[in-house]
């Protein structure tokens, strides 16, 4: 069992401490495209204001971001100070323990800015690192700390992915044009920033009401050289794609959920089909969500029309919404952003709160929670 104090932050963190800390978590987000399904990490090794070692995890089955700050450290880690993202690891895994390197390289400290909840680790990293006589302090920024690893946490902690729902709309709350024509709401550089957020999701889902309307393609277009692709995920219950449908063209790994009385037939031959039970007015939302979990799935971007959002939203599935919202009116007769049931009163709204507000290109930018 892990000891106690090994999970009790310690408040008494210094003006330098944030400032590496802080650097720290600028380093983990390096790994937004490659870590998954291991949470973003980075480590600062200093001696006071001196900075003698820097690294991040930078990809699934590589060193983690303590051995790479060490190897930059040499025998200057000796004494230092070591600031990491999460709590060194004390198992060993696909790599060694980060825990035992730390204390062979001999340094003094330790500040992680959290503990890590998966099993195998717990505080036990803390632990062992107190037990060799090293200084152990955690719980500096925190909050920054699981934002960063919002999907990995989730996956841990409530073994099941952390759902975002993407959307787009006109300052009138529209998605598209009553004949279903949407390209496009937003602007150039909105759409550039949905890729980025495509890239750190571990799987992107959508319905077969959007493939048939839009084919989209659903991959993570992305200047950056190294960006592993996210699982392309389609609801497709009666398995209604036709052949030659982007979706169907094996280009990324597909995963296609289909009801258990159909079978796939040739178009499908290139993608992977997996049965799902029968939920509430269509497929078990919850059981395709706890399929994605079992393959290691921390972090869902579902883009799909008003019906399938709207179910996600009010089965409680939905997480984080984000919105771009384009400065243009669409009128009373086009779509609306989300299928919901009606309401008797006002004491029943669905209540969000904005954590974000952006301007990109000539559009807005919200990032909104459940609660």
């Amino acid at each position: 069992m892990a000891n106690p104090e090994s999970r009790i932050p310690n408040p008494g963190f210094s003006a330098l401490d944030h400032a590496h800390m802080a650097r720290a978590l600028h380093l983990a987000e390096r790994g937004a495209y490659t870590t998954r399904p291991n949470p973003m990490v980075g480590c600062v090794i200093a001696h006071g204001a001196e900075v003698v070692g820097e690294g991040w995890h930078q990809r699934a089955g590589e060193p983690h971001a303590e051995v790479f700050a060490l190897r930059a450290a040499g025998d200057r880690a000796r004494g230092a100070t070591a600031y990491v993202t999460l709590e060194p690891c004390a198992h060993h895994g696909r790599t060694p323990p980060c825990a035992e390197a730390l204390i062979e390289a001999g340094v003094a400290r330790v500040v992680a800015a959290m503990r890590d909840p998966f099993p195998r680790v717990d505080g036990q990293g803390l632990e062992r690192l107190r037990a060799a006589g090293i200084a152990v302090a955690s719980g500096l920024m925190e909050a920054q700390a699981r934002e960063l690893n919002r999907a990995f946490l989730s996956q841990v902690e409530r073994g099941r992915p952390w759902l975002r729902l993407k959307l787009a709309m006109s300052l009138d709350g529209r998605t598209a044009l009553a004949n279903g024509d949407s390209k496009w709401i937003t602007g150039e550089a909105a759409r550039a920033d949905v890729q980025r957020w495509r890239a750190r999701a571990g799987a992107l889902l959508t319905g077969s009401g959007t493939a048939l309307a839009d084919d989209p393609r659903l991959t993570a277009r992305v200047p950056q050289a190294q960006v592993q692709p996210p699982l392309r995920v389609v609801l497709d219950r009666a398995l209604r794609m036709p052949a030659g449908a982007n979706l169907l063209d094996g280009s990324v790994p597909t995963l296609v959920f289909h009801a258990a009385g159909v079978e796939p037939d040739a178009r499908y031959s290139r993608v992977e089909c997996v049965k799902l039970p029968e939920g509430e007015g269509g497929l078990s939302l919850v059981s395709a969500l706890d399929a994605l979990a079992a393959r290691g799935v921390g972090e869902v971007q579902v883009e799909a029309g008003p019906v399938l959002a709207g179910a996600l939203f009010s089965q409680g599935l939905v997480d984080e919404l984000l919105l771009y919202v384009a400065p243009l009116l669409l009128g009373d007769g086009a779509r609306g952003l989300l299928a919901l049931p009606p309401l008797a009163e006002m004491a029943q709204r669905w209540k969000l709160r904005a954590v974000e507000e952006r301007k990109v290109g000539e559009d807005w930018r919200l990032r909104l929670l459940r609660g």
